[in-house]
């Protein structure tokens, strides 16, 4: 146990942003560099080193948290690093981006301020990359077994890595000009920086993965011809297909989904364009949608210079500590202050978008709502609640409904579809479509980017026993699994 009297004599105390007037002028990350490191010493030392650890239960990786927490109290990184590696292939993402159900299931949670584990996490990766820790690991020898993967977010990554690592040869295929996925186009560079991407790229290059860019299974490439090719498939293409909403003046110029605008806002920063032919500078925006990719519809139009920035939520505004209908340890449904937040805008609850009024030149200037609230379990208007506010640019930022059946991909393998839209696969990850397996949103839905690394662990498992018989790879969850919820 790190310190039996930690949690006992220090407060929880999380990583520093920089002052909101600074970082609004750049797209480098919100937190001040460094400012953890004489810290978290102290914050490890809270960790209470249970004798059942409910933050694994909160972690669908099931990190080593206790014992990572107790190497970085004594300042032992190497070893820090050894264990959260065991665990989870890129803790720099999960550290940066994860919302965290670990720490709501902390058991220091129940009546103090839980151990702030993902700084801890990103303290220990950070120091590892820093201190050369990280290296490649290539297989000592290669088993003649070929595996593609569609997708380059965190779940194809995560596949593809284990795979690599366990002797065969992969190969990654993914429909956009540069490897991430999501983390590479739809995470705005304030919240991650895309060199940490880009050098576990350069990390898997070195153990033996191939990336091909640009190349699209079910347009580029037939699926069925890409089966034949290799010995086993992982779909990993995530649940891209965005949820609209149908209402009067949906079509007007200025209104986006949400995955229309943010990848535009990174190609910028990438180098690609100069200015994003979506922008909210000299606008009033509405982002519509109260979630993490609400946010960072927030927190990119702040950068971009917009007048003014307003995000609309459906749901009621929820509470700032546990209600009883969600007990620890469950994630609780908690009102949220982002980064994004702190800079600025307006957040309106219970409210839902009726229409859209334009100009003379179909562009749009004003968005109606009205407010909501739920009467036996239905949510219903509120006569005489109807007001416009001016909006300029209106961002999508409602969640997605499936994967991509637009391609091809999912008709050209033949793949089955459960009531929801997604892949559908039995307990190894496979589809119904023999030596094709799917991992990540594709076949869970949306979810977090915990889920998205221990589905891409979980499904090389089962790949890998489909090619060799037998596997050592961990499988952390069932796909059957869900978060810890009531």
């Amino acid at each position: 146990m790190a310190d039996p009297k930690g949690f006992l004599n220090h407060g929880r105390e999380s990583a520093k942003t920089r002052p909101v007037q600074e970082r609004v002028k750049d797209w480098n990350e919100v937190y001040q560099p460094g400012s953890l490191l004489p810290i978290i010493s102290k914050q490890a030392s809270r960790c209470m080193d249970c004798g059942i650890p409910f933050c694994h239960n909160g972690c669908p990786l099931g990190n080593l948290i206790p014992e990572w927490n107790d190497y970085a109290y004594r300042e032992d990184w190497t070893e820090a690093s050894e264990r959260l590696h065991a665990t989870n292939n890129f803790p720099e993402f999960t550290g940066r981006l994860c919302p965290a159900p670990c720490e709501a299931a902390c058991v220091l949670g129940i009546n103090q301020q839980p151990v702030t584990i993902k700084n801890v996490e990103v303290s220990i990766i950070d120091k590892a990359w820093d201190a050369g820790d990280v290296t490649p690991q290539a297989p000592e020898r290669l088993s003649g077994k070929t595996v593609a993967v569609i997708g380059s977010g965190p779940a194809g990554l995560a596949a593809a890595q284990q795979l690599t690592r366990a002797g065969h040869t992969v190969a990654v295929y993914e429909r956009a000009d540069r490897i991430g996925g999501l983390l590479r186009y739809g995470i705005p560079e304030f919240k991650m920086e895309k060199r940490h991407i880009n050098r576990r790229i350069e990390q898997m290059r070195a153990e033996g993965t191939k990336f091909r860019t640009e190349v699209e299974i079910g347009r580029d490439i037939d699926a069925a011809k890409l089966r034949r090719r290799y010995d086993a498939v992982v779909i990993a293409a995530g649940a891209t297909t965005s949820r609209d909403l149908p209402v009067p003046g949906r079509e007007l110029n200025g209104v986006h989904y949400a995955m229309e605008y943010l990848p535009l806002a990174n190609k910028v920063q990438e180098g690609d364009l100069t200015v994003s032919p979506i922008t909210a500078e000299g606008k009033h925006v509405v982002v519509i949608g109260g979630g993490d990719t609400g946010a960072d519809c927030v927190g990119t139009a702040h950068r971009q210079g917009a007048l003014s920035v307003t995000q609309l939520e459906i749901m009621p505004k929820p509470g700032e500590e546990r209600n009883p209908g969600q007990p620890w340890p469950t994630f609780p449904m908690l009102y949220k202050v982002t980064s994004a937040h702190e800079e600025g805008g307006e957040r309106v609850y219970s409210v839902s978008t009726t229409h859209f009024e334009g100009d003379e030149d179909g562009n749009v200037q004003w968005l109606h709502l009205v407010e909501v609230e739920f009467k036996d379990g239905k949510l219903e208007q509120k006569p005489g609640t109807e007001r416009r506010i001016p909006a300029q640019l209106v961002t999508l930022a409602m969640g997605f409904t499936g994967t991509d059946q637009e391609n091809g991909l999912v008709e050209q393998f033949g793949l089955e579809l459960d009531a929801r839209g997604n892949v559908a696969r039995d307990a190894d990850f496979a589809t119904n479509v023999p030596g094709v397996y799917v991992a990540g949103d594709a076949g869970r839905g949306q979810s977090l980017i915990v889920w998205a690394i221990a589905e891409g662990r979980s499904a090389a498992r089962g790949v890998d026993r489909f090619l060799t018989g037998a596997s050592a790879l961990p499988a952390p969850i069932k796909p059957t699994d869900r978060a810890l919820t009531v």
